[in-house]
Protein backbone atom coordinates (compact mmCIF):
# COMPACT_ATOMS: atom_id res chain seq x y z
CA UNK A 1 0.00 0.00 0.00
CA UNK A 2 1.13 3.70 -1.30
CA UNK A 3 2.00 6.06 1.34
CA UNK A 4 -0.67 8.57 -0.25
CA UNK A 5 -3.27 5.57 0.22
CA UNK A 6 -2.25 5.17 4.04
CA UNK A 7 -2.82 8.83 4.50
CA UNK A 8 -6.36 8.81 3.13
CA UNK A 9 -6.86 6.30 6.05
CA UNK A 10 -5.55 8.38 8.96
CA UNK A 11 -5.97 11.99 10.53
CA UNK A 12 -4.14 14.09 8.29
CA UNK A 13 -0.97 16.40 10.15
CA UNK A 14 -0.65 20.19 8.65
CA UNK A 15 1.84 21.85 7.45
CA UNK A 16 3.84 22.09 10.86
CA UNK A 17 4.29 18.97 10.62
CA UNK A 18 5.51 19.19 7.28
CA UNK A 19 8.09 21.81 7.71
CA UNK A 20 9.31 20.42 11.15
CA UNK A 21 10.47 16.80 9.49
CA UNK A 22 14.23 16.84 8.94
CA UNK A 23 15.88 18.89 5.60
CA UNK A 24 12.16 19.70 4.44
CA UNK A 25 12.87 24.15 4.64
CA UNK A 26 16.26 23.61 3.03
CA UNK A 27 15.31 21.01 0.37
CA UNK A 28 11.81 22.69 -0.37
CA UNK A 29 13.74 26.37 -0.28
CA UNK A 30 16.22 25.30 -2.39
CA UNK A 31 13.77 23.70 -4.91
CA UNK A 32 11.52 26.94 -5.16
CA UNK A 33 15.15 28.76 -6.21
CA UNK A 34 15.51 26.23 -8.58
CA UNK A 35 12.23 26.63 -10.14
CA UNK A 36 12.09 30.14 -10.59
CA UNK A 37 13.25 30.40 -14.33
CA UNK A 38 9.81 28.42 -14.72
CA UNK A 39 8.51 32.34 -14.32
CA UNK A 40 11.35 34.16 -14.56
CA UNK A 41 13.21 32.38 -17.94
CA UNK A 42 10.35 33.04 -20.15
CA UNK A 43 9.97 36.80 -18.83
CA UNK A 44 14.10 37.08 -19.81
CA UNK A 45 14.17 35.77 -22.96
CA UNK A 46 10.97 37.52 -24.42
CA UNK A 47 12.81 40.94 -22.74
CA UNK A 48 15.59 40.22 -24.07
CA UNK A 49 14.56 38.97 -27.89
CA UNK A 50 12.42 41.99 -27.82
CA UNK A 51 15.18 44.37 -27.88
CA UNK A 52 16.66 42.82 -31.34
CA UNK A 53 13.53 41.30 -33.26
CA UNK A 54 9.83 41.89 -33.18
CA UNK A 55 7.54 40.92 -30.74
CA UNK A 56 5.86 38.94 -32.57
CA UNK A 57 9.46 37.01 -33.15
CA UNK A 58 9.68 37.30 -28.97
CA UNK A 59 6.80 35.15 -28.39
CA UNK A 60 8.39 32.59 -31.45
CA UNK A 61 11.58 32.49 -29.00
CA UNK A 62 9.28 31.76 -26.00
CA UNK A 63 7.18 29.24 -27.34
CA UNK A 64 10.84 27.65 -28.36
CA UNK A 65 11.80 27.60 -24.37
CA UNK A 66 8.30 26.17 -23.06
CA UNK A 67 8.49 23.45 -26.22
CA UNK A 68 11.54 22.82 -25.21
CA UNK A 69 9.79 21.88 -21.82
CA UNK A 70 7.56 19.84 -22.37
CA UNK A 71 9.17 17.47 -24.45
CA UNK A 72 12.00 16.82 -22.12
CA UNK A 73 9.98 16.72 -19.02
CA UNK A 74 9.18 13.08 -19.26
CA UNK A 75 12.20 12.21 -20.77
CA UNK A 76 14.07 13.30 -18.20
CA UNK A 77 11.94 12.33 -15.03
CA UNK A 78 12.00 8.80 -16.61
CA UNK A 79 15.53 8.87 -16.92
CA UNK A 80 15.57 9.77 -12.69
CA UNK A 81 13.15 6.88 -12.16
CA UNK A 82 15.71 4.33 -13.69
CA UNK A 83 18.57 5.55 -12.32
CA UNK A 84 19.67 8.58 -9.62
CA UNK A 85 18.26 11.96 -9.23
CA UNK A 86 21.59 13.54 -9.03
CA UNK A 87 23.15 13.27 -12.32
CA UNK A 88 19.93 14.16 -14.08
CA UNK A 89 19.68 17.21 -12.34
CA UNK A 90 23.09 18.47 -12.74
CA UNK A 91 23.40 17.23 -16.33
CA UNK A 92 19.96 19.27 -17.56
CA UNK A 93 20.51 22.39 -15.45
CA UNK A 94 24.02 22.64 -17.23
CA UNK A 95 22.43 22.17 -20.39
CA UNK A 96 19.95 24.51 -19.89
CA UNK A 97 22.31 26.98 -18.29
CA UNK A 98 24.22 26.91 -21.60
CA UNK A 99 21.09 27.74 -23.64
CA UNK A 100 20.54 31.11 -21.42
CA UNK A 101 24.30 31.85 -21.77
CA UNK A 102 24.24 31.41 -25.35
CA UNK A 103 21.32 33.59 -25.87
CA UNK A 104 23.11 35.83 -23.78
CA UNK A 105 26.08 36.00 -25.54
CA UNK A 106 24.25 35.80 -28.58
CA UNK A 107 24.30 39.39 -29.97
CA UNK A 108 20.52 39.10 -30.70
CA UNK A 109 21.07 36.99 -33.63
CA UNK A 110 17.67 35.30 -34.13
CA UNK A 111 19.25 31.76 -35.48
CA UNK A 112 21.42 31.49 -31.85
CA UNK A 113 18.50 33.24 -29.44
CA UNK A 114 16.24 30.40 -30.85
CA UNK A 115 19.27 27.86 -30.49
CA UNK A 116 19.67 28.92 -27.25
CA UNK A 117 16.23 29.00 -25.99
CA UNK A 118 15.47 25.59 -27.20
CA UNK A 119 18.65 24.13 -24.94
CA UNK A 120 17.26 26.38 -21.81
CA UNK A 121 13.87 24.76 -22.50
CA UNK A 122 15.17 21.31 -23.24
CA UNK A 123 17.75 21.73 -20.14
CA UNK A 124 15.12 22.38 -17.39
CA UNK A 125 15.53 20.22 -14.32
CA UNK A 126 12.27 18.15 -13.57
CA UNK A 127 12.77 19.71 -9.68
CA UNK A 128 9.32 19.60 -9.47
CA UNK A 129 8.63 15.93 -9.83
CA UNK A 130 11.93 14.92 -8.02
CA UNK A 131 10.51 16.47 -5.11
CA UNK A 132 6.90 15.03 -5.30
CA UNK A 133 8.60 11.61 -5.58
CA UNK A 134 10.48 12.89 -2.35
CA UNK A 135 7.70 13.73 -0.18
CA UNK A 136 6.78 10.27 0.98
CA UNK A 137 10.10 9.52 2.66
CA UNK A 138 10.70 13.03 3.76
CA UNK A 139 7.90 13.33 5.96
CA UNK A 140 4.87 11.09 8.10
CA UNK A 141 2.21 9.31 6.11
CA UNK A 142 -0.62 11.61 6.98
CA UNK A 143 1.38 14.48 6.09
CA UNK A 144 1.83 13.52 2.52
CA UNK A 145 -1.20 15.21 0.93
CA UNK A 146 -0.04 18.12 3.05
CA UNK A 147 3.13 18.18 1.84
CA UNK A 148 1.75 18.01 -1.94
CA UNK A 149 -0.89 20.93 -1.02
CA UNK A 150 2.30 23.48 0.40
CA UNK A 151 4.30 22.36 -2.49
CA UNK A 152 1.50 23.42 -5.00
CA UNK A 153 0.75 26.49 -2.96
CA UNK A 154 4.35 27.64 -2.79
CA UNK A 155 4.19 27.68 -6.48
CA UNK A 156 2.26 30.46 -6.58
CA UNK A 157 5.24 32.51 -5.11
CA UNK A 158 7.11 31.83 -7.68
CA UNK A 159 5.40 32.82 -10.35
CA UNK A 160 5.55 36.26 -7.95
CA UNK A 161 9.36 36.29 -7.52
CA UNK A 162 10.05 34.71 -10.54
CA UNK A 163 9.35 38.47 -12.91
CA UNK A 164 10.70 40.15 -10.26
CA UNK A 165 14.08 39.14 -9.97
CA UNK A 166 14.40 38.89 -14.02
CA UNK A 167 12.97 42.89 -13.74
CA UNK A 168 15.51 43.59 -11.34
CA UNK A 169 18.12 42.04 -12.88
CA UNK A 170 17.48 43.89 -15.97
CA UNK A 171 17.12 47.14 -14.84
CA UNK A 172 21.01 46.68 -13.05
CA UNK A 173 22.54 45.05 -15.85
CA UNK A 174 20.62 44.82 -19.20
CA UNK A 175 18.66 42.52 -20.72
CA UNK A 176 21.49 40.19 -20.65
CA UNK A 177 21.62 40.07 -16.91
CA UNK A 178 17.79 38.61 -17.04
CA UNK A 179 18.91 35.47 -18.53
CA UNK A 180 22.50 35.33 -16.49
CA UNK A 181 19.48 35.91 -13.25
CA UNK A 182 17.60 33.11 -14.62
CA UNK A 183 20.51 30.42 -15.10
CA UNK A 184 22.40 31.19 -11.46
CA UNK A 185 19.18 30.70 -9.76
CA UNK A 186 18.38 27.25 -11.46
CA UNK A 187 22.03 26.16 -11.17
CA UNK A 188 21.98 27.43 -7.19
CA UNK A 189 18.88 25.46 -6.57
CA UNK A 190 20.00 22.21 -7.88
CA UNK A 191 23.54 22.43 -6.36
CA UNK A 192 21.94 22.51 -2.73
CA UNK A 193 18.89 20.44 -3.76
CA UNK A 194 21.02 17.98 -5.29
CA UNK A 195 23.72 17.56 -2.23
CA UNK A 196 21.36 16.89 -0.02
CA UNK A 197 21.02 13.51 1.80
CA UNK A 198 17.49 12.24 0.92
CA UNK A 199 17.84 13.55 -2.78
CA UNK A 200 21.63 11.24 -2.47
CA UNK A 201 20.20 8.40 -1.18
CA UNK A 202 16.77 8.15 -3.49
CA UNK A 203 16.79 5.38 -5.58
CA UNK A 204 13.77 4.43 -8.54
CA UNK A 205 11.97 1.28 -7.41
CA UNK A 206 12.94 -1.46 -9.91
CA UNK A 207 10.88 -2.57 -12.22
CA UNK A 208 10.22 -4.42 -15.22
CA UNK A 209 9.99 -1.38 -17.66
CA UNK A 210 7.40 -0.53 -20.33
CA UNK A 211 8.04 1.69 -23.63
CA UNK A 212 5.15 3.72 -22.76
CA UNK A 213 5.64 4.30 -19.14
CA UNK A 214 2.49 5.22 -16.82
CA UNK A 215 0.66 5.99 -20.34
CA UNK A 216 0.17 2.69 -20.86
CA UNK A 217 -2.44 2.76 -17.15
CA UNK A 218 -5.74 4.13 -19.48
CA UNK A 219 -7.21 5.94 -16.42
CA UNK A 220 -3.66 8.20 -16.16
CA UNK A 221 -4.44 9.27 -19.79
CA UNK A 222 -7.32 10.27 -18.96
CA UNK A 223 -6.70 11.81 -15.97
CA UNK A 224 -4.12 13.71 -18.03
CA UNK A 225 -6.50 14.88 -20.21
CA UNK A 226 -8.57 16.44 -17.23
CA UNK A 227 -5.16 18.29 -16.45
CA UNK A 228 -4.61 19.59 -19.80
CA UNK A 229 -8.12 21.30 -19.60
CA UNK A 230 -7.44 22.85 -15.75
CA UNK A 231 -3.68 24.30 -17.08
CA UNK A 232 -5.84 25.88 -20.11
CA UNK A 233 -8.07 26.95 -17.83
CA UNK A 234 -5.60 28.47 -15.93
CA UNK A 235 -3.54 29.74 -19.16
CA UNK A 236 -6.43 31.89 -20.39
CA UNK A 237 -6.86 33.95 -17.64
CA UNK A 238 -3.22 35.99 -18.02
CA UNK A 239 -5.11 36.82 -21.47
CA UNK A 240 -8.85 37.36 -20.59
CA UNK A 241 -7.46 39.81 -17.63
CA UNK A 242 -5.14 41.61 -19.88
CA UNK A 243 -8.07 42.45 -22.11
CA UNK A 244 -9.87 43.98 -19.28
CA UNK A 245 -7.95 46.21 -18.21
CA UNK A 246 -6.97 47.36 -21.75
CA UNK A 247 -10.76 47.93 -21.73
CA UNK A 248 -10.41 49.43 -18.33
CA UNK A 249 -8.09 51.96 -19.65
CA UNK A 250 -4.68 50.61 -17.59
CA UNK A 251 -2.44 48.06 -18.76
CA UNK A 252 -0.98 48.32 -15.18
CA UNK A 253 -4.07 46.30 -14.07
CA UNK A 254 -3.10 42.96 -15.16
CA UNK A 255 -0.11 42.24 -12.80
CA UNK A 256 -1.88 43.47 -10.07
CA UNK A 257 -5.02 41.13 -10.81
CA UNK A 258 -2.71 38.37 -11.54
CA UNK A 259 -0.87 38.99 -8.44
CA UNK A 260 -4.75 38.63 -6.42
CA UNK A 261 -5.03 34.86 -8.36
CA UNK A 262 -1.99 34.23 -7.26
CA UNK A 263 -2.60 35.11 -3.21
CA UNK A 264 -6.09 33.32 -3.84
CA UNK A 265 -4.42 30.41 -4.53
CA UNK A 266 -1.58 30.23 -2.04
CA UNK A 267 -4.21 30.92 0.44
CA UNK A 268 -6.61 27.79 -0.81
CA UNK A 269 -3.34 25.89 -0.70
CA UNK A 270 -2.55 26.77 3.02
CA UNK A 271 -5.85 26.03 3.90
CA UNK A 272 -6.59 22.62 2.14
CA UNK A 273 -3.87 21.08 4.19
CA UNK A 274 -6.17 21.12 7.36
CA UNK A 275 -8.33 18.69 4.86
CA UNK A 276 -8.63 15.37 5.32
CA UNK A 277 -7.24 13.53 1.95
CA UNK A 278 -9.88 11.98 -0.25
CA UNK A 279 -9.99 8.85 -2.73
CA UNK A 280 -10.72 10.00 -6.95
CA UNK A 281 -14.28 10.70 -5.76
CA UNK A 282 -13.09 14.48 -4.50
CA UNK A 283 -11.47 14.67 -8.31
CA UNK A 284 -14.67 15.39 -10.56
CA UNK A 285 -15.96 17.66 -7.17
CA UNK A 286 -12.49 19.82 -6.82
CA UNK A 287 -12.74 20.53 -10.75
CA UNK A 288 -16.32 21.69 -10.58
CA UNK A 289 -15.54 24.07 -7.67
CA UNK A 290 -12.37 25.02 -9.91
CA UNK A 291 -14.86 25.89 -12.80
CA UNK A 292 -17.22 27.17 -11.06
CA UNK A 293 -14.82 30.14 -9.74
CA UNK A 294 -14.44 31.22 -12.47
CA UNK A 295 -17.91 32.00 -13.57
CA UNK A 296 -18.51 35.18 -11.89
CA UNK A 297 -15.59 36.41 -13.82
CA UNK A 298 -18.20 36.93 -16.78
CA UNK A 299 -20.07 39.66 -15.16
CA UNK A 300 -16.88 41.86 -15.61
CA UNK A 301 -17.61 44.25 -12.88
CA UNK A 302 -15.27 47.75 -11.04
CA UNK A 303 -12.23 46.90 -10.10
CA UNK A 304 -12.55 46.32 -6.86
CA UNK A 305 -14.85 43.71 -6.97
CA UNK A 306 -12.80 42.27 -9.95
CA UNK A 307 -9.96 42.04 -7.91
CA UNK A 308 -11.81 39.53 -5.29
CA UNK A 309 -13.40 37.57 -7.61
CA UNK A 310 -9.99 36.63 -9.48
CA UNK A 311 -8.65 36.08 -6.12
CA UNK A 312 -11.29 33.74 -5.42
CA UNK A 313 -10.95 31.75 -8.74
CA UNK A 314 -7.48 30.96 -7.27
CA UNK A 315 -8.67 29.17 -4.44
CA UNK A 316 -9.27 25.92 -5.75
CA UNK A 317 -6.46 24.96 -7.90
CA UNK A 318 -4.33 24.04 -5.06
CA UNK A 319 -6.67 21.26 -4.07
CA UNK A 320 -7.29 20.11 -7.42
CA UNK A 321 -3.45 19.69 -8.07
CA UNK A 322 -3.30 17.84 -4.84
CA UNK A 323 -6.18 15.15 -5.63
CA UNK A 324 -4.23 14.88 -8.98
CA UNK A 325 -1.13 13.94 -7.84
CA UNK A 326 -2.32 11.51 -4.79
CA UNK A 327 -4.16 10.14 -7.81
CA UNK A 328 -1.07 10.14 -9.72
CA UNK A 329 0.64 8.00 -6.83
CA UNK A 330 -1.70 5.49 -7.22
CA UNK A 331 -2.06 5.17 -10.41
CA UNK A 332 1.57 4.90 -11.45
CA UNK A 333 2.60 1.42 -12.29
CA UNK A 334 5.78 0.60 -9.79
CA UNK A 335 8.95 2.22 -11.14
CA UNK A 336 7.52 5.26 -12.72
CA UNK A 337 6.80 7.51 -10.35
CA UNK A 338 8.83 10.67 -11.32
CA UNK A 339 7.99 10.25 -15.22
CA UNK A 340 3.88 10.30 -14.24
CA UNK A 341 4.48 13.64 -11.93
CA UNK A 342 6.28 15.17 -14.64
CA UNK A 343 3.62 14.15 -17.04
CA UNK A 344 1.35 15.72 -15.48
CA UNK A 345 3.44 19.36 -14.93
CA UNK A 346 3.35 18.77 -18.81
CA UNK A 347 0.17 18.20 -18.97
CA UNK A 348 -0.68 21.28 -17.06
CA UNK A 349 2.01 23.05 -18.79
CA UNK A 350 0.62 22.29 -22.37
CA UNK A 351 -2.57 23.37 -21.33
CA UNK A 352 -1.36 26.62 -20.24
CA UNK A 353 -0.02 27.54 -23.74
CA UNK A 354 -3.11 25.89 -25.57
CA UNK A 355 -5.58 28.29 -23.23
CA UNK A 356 -3.51 31.55 -24.07
CA UNK A 357 -3.28 30.73 -27.21
CA UNK A 358 -6.67 30.30 -27.57
CA UNK A 359 -7.90 33.14 -25.59
CA UNK A 360 -5.81 35.56 -27.78
CA UNK A 361 -8.50 35.57 -30.89
CA UNK A 362 -11.29 35.47 -27.92
CA UNK A 363 -9.84 38.84 -26.45
CA UNK A 364 -9.87 40.78 -29.61
CA UNK A 365 -13.37 40.68 -30.75
CA UNK A 366 -14.39 41.31 -26.89
CA UNK A 367 -12.87 41.01 -22.99
CA UNK A 368 -16.04 39.13 -22.13
CA UNK A 369 -15.03 36.33 -25.22
CA UNK A 370 -11.99 35.50 -23.41
CA UNK A 371 -13.41 34.84 -20.48
CA UNK A 372 -15.64 32.15 -21.27
CA UNK A 373 -13.12 29.74 -22.40
CA UNK A 374 -12.39 28.76 -18.61
CA UNK A 375 -15.06 26.93 -17.50
CA UNK A 376 -16.08 25.87 -21.09
CA UNK A 377 -12.49 23.83 -20.68
CA UNK A 378 -13.21 23.85 -16.86
CA UNK A 379 -16.57 21.41 -17.78
CA UNK A 380 -14.87 19.19 -20.03
CA UNK A 381 -12.07 18.72 -17.28
CA UNK A 382 -14.89 17.23 -15.01
CA UNK A 383 -16.07 14.64 -17.51
CA UNK A 384 -12.43 13.69 -17.56
CA UNK A 385 -11.99 13.20 -14.16
CA UNK A 386 -15.68 12.12 -13.75
CA UNK A 387 -14.37 9.33 -16.35
CA UNK A 388 -11.36 8.60 -13.87
CA UNK A 389 -13.44 8.23 -10.74
CA UNK A 390 -15.61 5.78 -12.65
CA UNK A 391 -12.56 3.93 -14.01
CA UNK A 392 -11.29 3.62 -10.77
CA UNK A 393 -14.12 2.15 -8.42
CA UNK A 394 -14.96 -0.13 -11.22
CA UNK A 395 -12.11 -2.84 -10.95
CA UNK A 396 -12.99 -2.37 -6.84
CA UNK A 397 -16.48 -3.17 -6.93
CA UNK A 398 -15.65 -6.15 -9.96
Amino acid sequence: MSTSTLATDERPLGIGAVLRAPRVPTLLSANQVGRLPLAAGPLALLLFAREHVSLALAGLVVAVYTAGMAVSSPVLARAVDRWRQPPVLWGSSTLSAVGFLTVAAGGGDLGITVVGAALAGLGTPPLEACLRALWPSLVPPPAVASAYTLDIALQEVIFVVGPLVTLSAVAIGGPSAGLIAAAACQLTGVAVFALSRPVRVWRGVPAKRHWAGPLRVPRFVVLIAGVVCAGAAVGSLPVAITGYAEAAGDRGLSGWLLAAQAVGALAGGLAWTRVRPGGTGRLPLLMLCFTVGYLPLLILPGVGAMVVLVAISGVALPPVLTAVFLTTDRLAPTGTVVEAFAWIVTAFTVGSASGAALAGPLAASSPRAAFVLAPVVGLVGVGAMSVVHRLTVRPRAA
